[in-house]
């Protein structure tokens, strides 16, 4: 069973779809007894780092996930802004984050590559920095779909697992320390591709 943090943000039945694809269980969690039930937890999230964290904040569950990831290091999944919310921090706002990696989230730097789209939207290819059963029979040329102006910088070089290529810019879109793992693009809307990474957390991380 795959336990779906619900703060009011992300669309939480496209991952449901994804993982009834996939032949798994999925539930969501809106209470921190149904976070304190899980066994494995997936944070998704569109929009702004603040706004975010400020509806996580409200919603009265952080000290529950604190325990589970923390505490019993249960297995968990941050998607896109879900991912951004396990850092320290976001030049996007003022608000800390959970800070359960040492990361921090920065704006992709067009004074750097003037020519630089953001949002970065699109399909591209991930590469992988370390093995990990989350990457476990990674199809080649493995493409997954992104939509985002704020990246996470890892501090640690160990913690990255995936990167890509935006422009000249060289990001992070994937990082895992441990149970803890995190995905810049979308795994629900990256077809056989976002299938086969969210089989490989269900089945094997």
């Amino acid at each position: 069973m795959i336990t779906i943090i619900d703060y009011r943000t992300g669309n939480l039945n496209s991952i449901r779809n994804m993982i009834k694809k996939i032949g798994a269980t999925s539930a969501v969690a809106s209470t921190p007894e149904d976070v304190l039930r899980a066994e494995k937890l997936i944070i998704p999230g569109v929009g702004a780092f603040d706004a975010g964290m400020g509806r996580l904040e409200e919603s009265g569950l952080i000290p529950a996930l604190n325990e589970k990831v923390l505490g019993e290091h249960t297995p968990i999944l941050g998607v896109c802004l879900g991912m951004q919310l396990m850092t320290t921090g976001s030049s996007e706002g003022t608000l800390k984050g959970l800070g359960w990696m040492d990361a921090t989230t920065v704006r992709f730097d067009q004074t750097k590559d003037p020519g630089l789209k953001v949002p970065h939207m699109g399909w591209n290819v991930a590469s992988p920095v370390k093995q990990s059963p989350l990457l476990q029979d990674m199809p080649d040329e493995a493409r997954f779909y992104f939509v985002h102006s704020y990246y996470v910088r890892c501090n640690n070089p160990e913690d990255r697992l995936l990167f890509v290529t935006h422009g000249t810019t060289t990001f992070d879109a994937a990082f895992e320390r441990g149970h803890i793992r995190g995905v810049q693009f979308h795994p629900e809307k990256s077809h056989k591709f976002g299938m086969w990474l969210l089989r490989n957390f269900v089945e094997r991380c």
